[in-house]
């Protein structure tokens, strides 16, 4: 929780609650304005994944379609926006039109009598990417202890997982204890990355029982095994960091191609 969500019980309560849902939301607080506006610097609102304002305050329907418009974008991308909501005849004189983005502002048009101007910064408040860590071995112990130091929320339930994060990844850590099975678990998910612990010879194995099972071929060719970067690991703990490494390169080229 940001400070600024500190600032008001309701804010802050939306923000658990939504939290606590794993429901990605936008934080948006009014930066500057010029004019007549019926809100100030400092407003401030929780805006849900459908652009909708669901506590606090930005002013009237003037901002009210620039702010779902740059909240959807901001959901999409991950990233922030700022958002400036002027009168038609200031975003000519300074050679802009509405929906232009210059210097890093999205522009909108502001029709409302007051003709005000209004900028709203719109801060993306995102799910946690999920892992699902198979298995009790020391190495799963090991990636279960280090994967939220990174901010990924860890389930370490052998069922199928229910995921509700933005970015889903199974590590299958079993070693010797229920391989197959937890195999067929992964591949049945909805994950965009699945990973097996154990060598290339061992998974080769596995992978043709998997077919035998009447698992698809593009499934388990799309399993990273062994898991992890190739850093020379050895010990549980040193395994455990290279898977890390390898879910934070999937992640950043996720978001890469979400962009």
């Amino acid at each position: 929780m940001t400070p600024a969500e500190l600032l008001s019980t309701d804010l802050a309560q939306t923000a658990t609650d939504l939290r606590g849902k794993d429901e990605p939301f936008a934080f948006a607080t009014i930066v500057r304005t010029a004019g007549t506006t019926a809100a100030k610097p400092g407003a401030k609102a929780i805006i849900g994944a459908d652009g909708t304002i669901l506590q606090g305050f930005l002013g009237g329907g003037c901002t009210r379609g620039a702010v779902r418009r740059a909240t959807l974008e901001s959901l999409n991308t991950g990233a922030p926006q700022l958002v400036s909501v002027a009168p038609e005849d200031f975003l000519n004189e300074i050679g802009v039109s509405a929906g232009a983005m210059v210097d890093g502002v999205t522009y909108a048009r502001n029709g409302c009598p007051s003709r005000g101007t209004v900028d709203i910064f719109i801060e993306p408040c995102l799910p946690m990417p999920q892992l699902a860590v198979l298995g009790t071995s020391p190495v799963a112990e090991a990636l279960a202890q280090l994967a939220p130091q990174f901010h990924w929320s860890v389930s370490r339930s052998g069922d199928a997982p229910a995921f509700s994060g933005r970015l889903r990844a199974i590590v299958v850590a079993t070693q010797g204890q229920g391989d197959l099975d937890a195999l067929k678990n992964a591949l049945t998910q909805d994950a965009s990355y699945v990973a097996f612990v154990g060598s290339h010879k061992k998974y080769a194995a596995l992978s043709s029982k998997l077919s035998d099972a009447g698992i698809a071929q593009a499934d388990t060719t799309r399993v990273s095994a062994p898991a992890g970067l190739d850093i020379g690991a050895v010990t549980p703990e040193e395994i455990a960091l290279s898977i890390l490494g390898e879910l934070i390169q999937h992640r950043r080229q996720s978001a890469e191609r979400g962009s």
